[in-house]
């Protein structure tokens, strides 16, 4: 018996699918206060991040219609990425998960078998 797609139909594999990237939702977070420069991003970013890596990433985030990406036409070259309008309502989701984010912490403190 074949097992159904949930993409498209069940909305935590639908989000899930679409954040896969290790960063994208951190990246989520610093383009949630308006557009970015990619180095900018890249100095943001808390581990060490190739500019490979980091393109990827962002393509991917484009791709699945998360961000947008606007190219300058000026010398030199200047690119900024922000929040599409389906990125924008993610912002009330970053809020959530800081808030779980930050109770998680507290919690981990108080574990006495870390």
């Amino acid at each position: 018996m074949e097992k159904p797609e949930l993409f498209g139909i069940c909305p935590y594999v639908t989000a899930q699918k679409v954040l896969t990237g290790k960063w994208s939702i951190y990246i989520m977070y610093l383009l949630s206060d308006g557009p970015v420069r990619f180095n900018e991003l890249q100095r943001r970013m808390p581990e060490e991040m190739t500019h490979t890596t980091l393109s990827r990433q962002l393509k991917v985030l484009e791709r699945e219609g998360l961000i947008v990406r606007k190219e300058y036409q000026q010398i030199p070259p200047k690119v900024e990425y922000s929040l599409s309008e389906i990125g924008i309502k993610f912002k009330e989701v970053l809020s959530v998960l800081e808030e779980w984010g930050n109770e998680y912490i507290q919690y981990l403190h108080t574990r006495k078998d870390i």
